[in-house]
């Protein structure tokens, strides 16, 4: 899934912060220079102030555009732009205090040392933080993107997307659609596929996105389109090479110099994100509590019927192919990983991309008695019950993971997937999911594990999130069978 105001959001909150932050630094200081001291937030009239002017400060970013293509303004503009902010919230304190009739006891040279100390101040951190982040630009970020184009127009492709990598992308590669130049290198990024095998190795490298940028007497790619948008990868296609792709989210923006059509599998505000990250937060403190009043009573039981570590940590595949450390409580003999093998005929959904047993011997306390009745143990109350989940909460809190998403699989598992399974994997993986609450237990095709995997994507919304949390409590009560 893919973020639709990614990179104006990302570009911008950190000028927002550092902005709001040298307009109270200014503030103290023209205080403490009329002669009054430190005690500011101590008189309410200036207290109020302080309050106020920070708002006045938001209004003005967001009503005048004042932090708009700021990574792109040079020395000149971007003090001109400043001197205008600045005066403007100077303007709406004075209104302030003429409003509320307190212009009498408020000093008039606060404001104006305000005005100019923060004029300067936040010019000088806007400069410095411009240099940092064009620094950053240079390194790239977590983003892997991939470059396909045509021979002829690949050095300046690659050349504007390093110079203009506002949003911090790896550049991971270059694909030269029209040419065999694997090996070779442009501008100091790889050439590392031809138009053959640029889908199989998005997948291998777990690509988050792709820029599609070809000359214009090169005929659309269609073919290329459909194999990379059934994996799931977020695709920016350069305008002058446009289609509808049926079912898929489609919009215009810019991607370095580059006016595109992003197609995703779904898209999301940065307000719907910064939400569905709140509630992961909330809900991973929470569950972090639980977690250590559940280890209490669990963890000795645990060690009892297998002496060992009481948590398991298993390396996992995330969002875009990110892995990770995924914590539960064990559940199972310390031996279950190289029984797994011997198991894997029994296996209900058969082809190895999922693992899932009846009736698993490899779980603590679980054993086949001589007149073949079942009998279980510790192992399998905490995982009917989903109590072995909970420690997730901590994966949950660090950002590997979210509370509703896909289910993280094995690295074993992702070797096998075919281009389209690899959709499943668009979105941070979560403890609980759609599959799980639509008959977890009676699923056995991975295909329809899939498939409602990428229902949740296309369709996600807070409102399914908050949905799927409640059928996953109605669940773990009325089914047996672990999530």
């Amino acid at each position: 899934m893919y973020r639709k105001d990614t990179e104006n959001w990302l570009k911008h909150a950190d000028f927002i912060v550092l902005d709001m932050l040298c307009l109270q630094i200014a503030y103290v200081l023209a205080f403490v220079i009329r002669g009054y001291g430190l005690d500011l937030y101590e008189v309410i009239i200036y207290r109020n102030m302080a309050i106020f002017l920070e708002l006045a400060d938001l209004v003005v970013i967001f009503a005048c555009g004042t932090m708009k293509s700021v990574l792109k303004r040079g020395y000149y503009c971007n003090f001109v732009v400043t001197l205008k902010h600045s005066v403007i919230v100077g303007v709406l304190a004075v209104l302030y205090l003429f409003l509320l009739q307190q212009g009498q006891s408020f000093s008039r040279s606060v404001i104006i040392y305000t005005v100019v100390i923060y004029l300067f101040l936040t010019y000088l951190v806007r400069e410095l933080w411009k240099r940092w982040l064009r620094k950053k630009m240079r390194d790239g970020g977590e983003k892997k993107l991939l470059i396909i184009t045509s021979g002829d127009s690949a050095e300046r492709v690659v050349a504007s997307m390093k110079k203009n990598n506002y949003a911090r992308y790896a550049l991971a590669g270059v694909a030269v659609i029209d040419r065999d130049w694997v090996g070779r290198s442009i501008d100091g990024i790889p050439v590392v596929a031809g138009e053959e095998a640029i889908a199989k190795y998005v997948c291998q490298e777990w690509i988050d996105e792709v820029l599609i940028v070809i000359s214009k007497d090169l005929p659309y790619p269609a073919e290329l389109i459909e194999q990379l948008t059934e994996t799931g990868v977020t695709i920016h296609l350069n305008l002058a090479k446009t289609t509808n792709v049926q079912g898929k989210k489609q919009f215009v923006e810019k991607v370095g110099e580059y006016t595109v059509l992003t197609t995703s599998m779904n898209y999301a505000s940065s307000g719907q994100l910064m939400l569905k990250r709140l509630m992961d937060i909330a809900g991973g403190l929470v569950g972090c509590i639980l977690t250590g009043i559940i280890c209490i009573f669990v963890g000795p039981a645990i060690y009892i019927a297998s002496p060992g570590p009481i948590f398991f940590a298993q390396e996992r595949v995330g969002k875009n192919g990110k892995k990770f450390k995924m914590y539960k409580f064990r559940s199972m003999y310390m031996d279950a990983e190289e029984r797994k093998a011997e198991l894997m005929k029994d296996n209900k959904l058969g082809d190895g991309k999922m693992f899932k047993l009846d009736f698993d011997p490899r779980v603590i306390g679980n054993k086949i008695l001589p007149d073949g009745t079942h009998k279980t143990g510790i192992g399998d109350f905490i995982r009917r019950t989903s109590l072995d989940e909970f420690p997730q909460f901590f994966n949950v809190l660090k950002g590997d993971m979210s509370i509703i998403g896909t289910r993280p699989p094995l690295i074993s598992e992702t070797n096998l997937y075919e281009l389209h399974h690899r959709a499943r994997l668009a979105i941070k993986p979560g403890i609980t999911g759609m599959w799980q609450v639509s008959g977890r237990s009676d699923i056995t095709d991975f295909e329809e594990v899939v498939r409602l995997d990428k229902e949740y994507i296309e369709n996600w919304n807070i409102g399914m999130d908050i949905k799927i949390l409640f059928k996953t409590v109605l669940v773990v009560f009325k089914k047996d069978g672990s999530m």
